[in-house]
């Protein structure tokens, strides 16, 4: 009788190991999936950003160069009030700067 019980004993303990070790492999099978899919999604959305970026990288390079064009004509329409502009933005920032390291 005690003979039964512990073969019934391992035979229990044997098919839990092997139920553990089915779980384990699942599992280890689902998150690789997971991964797989995380890494997909990650790497579509990463290209998107790319495009998009090239988008507004190429947008913004234009308004660049029209605000360029648009401050050069004005420069060469008035040179003189664009220099006093300039002057006045440079003793500005000067004053700013100035006034922060006096504190």
């Amino acid at each position: 009788m005690a003979a039964k019980a512990a073969a019934a004993e391992k035979e229990t303990v044997e098919a839990i190991a092997e139920t553990a070790a089915d779980v384990a492999a699942q599992a280890e099978r689902r998150f690789e999936e997971a991964a797989k899919k995380f890494e997909k999604i990650v790497a579509e959305s990463v290209e998107q950003i790319r495009a998009h970026t090239r988008t507004y990288a190429d947008t913004t390079a234009e308004h660049l160069d029209e605000a360029q064009k648009y401050v050069t004509e004005k420069v060469k329409e008035r040179p003189l009030a664009a220099a006093g502009a300039a002057l006045g933005v440079g003793v500005l920032i000067g004053m700013l700067l100035a006034g922060g390291r006096s504190r």
